[in-house]
């Protein structure tokens, strides 16, 4: 299919734009070492990502998926500390952007596309990522974990970057690699694409019904232009 014309294009951030799986697992793993914890390999945290960090930080402590509901709020306010501190000060050593992607932006943002970042990820670390890999300027609106009350699947992320963007839904696309861009997406009833690599726990994209499946960034203009 081809999209109707569009204004904005709302993308997600780890796994779509950006594979940060390698600093994200080492920052989990200096926490669980200084709690004297068990480490994990890095494919487990290619399960683990995608529901922002205080859930990344309860999955490690769980050593699953699937979160220990024993889990004491004490000790996870504080690996969730030790976690972020240790991932500030990592935040861009081995992360790099997905293939055709910085050309794929630049090309849409010449169209005259507005670009937003919409991810669970913390807000702070947006713009410290974007700026270290050289494409922050192509975005106009960034939104993420503590930027509004609720993140992804709620779609209360998607309709605040609209709103900054003086844009409608019905003009926007949430582009994104799991399910909870794509559930987000169906319950402000904004198009999708879906990205079958990335972190999806697991599961293939499609199985969430976006509009759109693709296998490489670059695929997306093939639908938009």
């Amino acid at each position: 299919m081809k999209f109707p014309k569009k204004e904005a294009l709302l993308f997600d951030l780890d796994g779509t734009l950006i594979d940060s799986v390698p600093d994200l697992a080492l920052a989990a793993n200096v926490m669980l070492e200084k709690l004297g914890r068990s480490t994990f390999d890095e494919e487990y945290y290619r399960e683990w990502v995608g529901n922002g960090a205080r859930v990344m930080v309860q999955r490690a402590l769980s050593g699953a998926s699937e979160l220990n509901p024993n889990l004491d709020k004490a000790l996870v306010d504080r690996a969730l500390s030790i976690y972020i501190e240790s991932y500030k000060a990592n935040i861009c050593v081995e992360t790099r952007l997905y293939p055709e992607v910085e050309s794929t932006l630049n090309k849409l943002r010449s169209l005259g596309y507005q670009l937003a970042v919409v991810t669970n990820k913390p807000e702070f670390f947006i713009v410290p990522i974007l700026e270290s890999l050289g494409v922050a300027d192509l975005f106009c609106v960034n939104v993420g974990g503590g930027t509004v009350s609720e993140c992804k699947p709620s779609p209360a992320q998607l309709l605040y970057a609209c709103e900054k963007m003086g844009v409608t839904v019905e003009q926007s696309i949430m582009i994104g690699d799991s399910k909870n861009d794509i559930l987000a997406a169906k319950a402000c009833e904004m198009h999708s694409i879906g990205l079958t690599y990335g972190y999806n726990y697991g599961e293939h994209i499609a199985i969430h019904g976006p509009d759109v499946v693709v296998d490489e960034f670059g695929d997306i203009l093939n639908y938009i232009l």
